[in-house]
Order: structure tokens, then sequence, then C-alpha cells
């Protein structure tokens, strides 16, 4: 089984990895069943969406509808606007079989014309208040990509009190000194805080280029189960981070059974000369 660990301020005790449905992304009702008794077999109790992963709310729905107690739900909106977001938020609640989403999150909110929009007048962030207020959410996260995205999100949180924020978390992102220095700096702020830090992108090798893709990640996974071992458990050594699993349902078990063998005391730099040693690149420069 995963360990689990306080959700930030939530209290939630989530566990280290959270089943992240983008994977559902354009799979069939069956191919879903059966991930999701993989996530039960490993006790996830997390799970992670949004409105634009595809087909993922509406293969939930079943499962939601059946141990909605069972899981800690999050979903999220890229509208920008209070209607836009509030429509949204009907659209997940019908796909998902539920009255209620535990965490809402403002996607992908790197861009600072969105950035204005979506925390100005008549903003998305009105709605997130809005259903807050209403019971139908119960905490507001905020979500993104790129090179910018922890200064962003620092923004974010100057601007709002956000429960969670998510962005990528790896080795080789890390090694780039401004994005590692922005990391440092929302990392301590989360802390202070108590704001839950979800990790994405963890066993990234680097994005596909001219490749084929070969996996439904729109990056180049890491593949080989001992690479996958040393990438999850690098994030793993920071107690303070929460893994979000690859959206790919057959690497998924790999990413599972690598958490589900992390040793505590494991540190990072123990583990960084063998991730040197694999040759990644980074998505974002």
């Amino acid at each position: 089984m995963i360990p689990t660990s306080p959700f930030g301020r939530t209290g939630h005790l989530s566990t280290r990895t959270l089943f992240g449905a983008a994977a559902f992304y354009d799979v069939t009702q069956d191919e879903a069943d059966e991930t999701m008794e993989i996530v039960l077999h490993y006790g996830l109790n997390h799970i992670d969406t949004a409105n634009s992963y595809g087909k993922a709310e509406q293969r939930l729905g079943p499962w939601i509808a059946r141990y909605r107690d069972r899981f800690f739900l999050a979903t999220k909106t890229e509208e920008r606007t209070y209607s836009g977001a509030m429509h949204h938020l009907d659209l997940s609640l019908q796909r998902l079989q539920t009255d209620h989403i535990d965490l809402w999150q403002m996607h992908y909110l790197v861009d600072p014309a969105q950035w204005e929009t979506a925390m100005g007048p008549g903003g998305a962030l009105e709605a997130f208040v809005k259903a807050r207020e209403q019971g139908i959410v119960r905490y507001l996260g905020v979500t993104g990509h790129d090179i910018s995205v922890a200064h962003m999100h620092l923004r974010s949180l100057e601007r709002f009190d956000f429960d969670t924020v998510l962005l990528p978390y790896n080795y080789i992102m890390l090694q780039n000194p401004r994005y590692a220095a922005d990391v440092a700096q929302l990392l301590q702020v989360a802390k202070a805080r108590n704001v839950a830090v979800q990790a994405i992108k963890t066993i990234q090798r680097g994005p596909w280029g001219t490749k084929p893709h070969t996996s439904a990640s729109w990056y180049e996974p890491l593949t080989d189960q001992a690479e996958i071992d040393l990438a999850v458990h690098w994030a793993l050594a920071n107690p303070d981070v929460f893994v979000n699993t690859i959206a790919d349902i057959r690497l998924l078990p790999r990413v599972l059974d690598a958490a589900s063998r992390f040793q505590p005391g494991t540190t990072q730099a123990e583990l960084e000369p063998k991730l040197a040693a694999l040759g990644l690149e980074p998505m974002f420069t």
C-alpha cells in the first residue's frame, strides 16, 4: 500500500500518489474500469481530473457515484470568467455524478493576461469563491505548466489564499537555476501557509520531438521500472510533495508499484547521480 499524508490544510490524509485521471482522456469505459480496480488495489484515495481531460470525467462518473466517500475528488477549469467557470462546474458535477467537489482548481493559469482576467472583476476567482460559499466545492487551487509556473503560483498566492498548487516537479526541471529558485521559494511559502503541493511530470524523460509517440502521455515518459523507481522515489523523497500519476493507463501500474516500494528516509541527493546518468531533457526551457 502507498502511505498517506495530510493534504495541506484540508486535513485529508491523501495517498502520496494521486490518481491523475488525464489517463482517461481517450479510453473506453472497460479500460477505465480495469484501471480503477488497480487504483483501488493500491489504496489510492485521491483523484485529480479536469473538465478538459477528454472523456475522463464521464469515465470516472460511475465510480464516483459508487465510491464517493472513498475519494478526495479534484477537478479543474480553464475558463477565466465567472460565467464560463460556473458552466464548467455544472458540467463537471453532472459528468462525475456528484453534488460536490473537494478541490476545484484554476487550470494552467500561467499567462499574465489570462491571470488578470481570472483574478479580476467578473473573473473565475469570483466563481470559485461563490461555489465554496455555496458548499459545492470545499477547497480551491491553481495549476500550471511552463518555466514561469512557480513564479505565477507565487503571484496567485499573493492575490488569494489558495489551498493547493500543482506544477512540474522532477530532477531535470530543477537543473534550471531560475526554475529551481522559483520552486524553492514556492515550496517555502506553501509550507509556511500549509498549502498542498502536487507534482506532475515526475517520470518525464523529455519532449517527444520528432520521435513517434509510443505513450498516451504528451511528453516522453520513462518506461523502465528501475528508472521509474528513481524518478518517483526522488519526488517522494520530498515529504511536502504529492505525486500526480502519469496520463497513461499502461504505465500507471509501474508508477504505483514504484510508489508502494518507496522507503522513508530516502534522500533526493542519493538518487540524483543515477538520474543524471539517464540523459533526461527538460520539457520547458
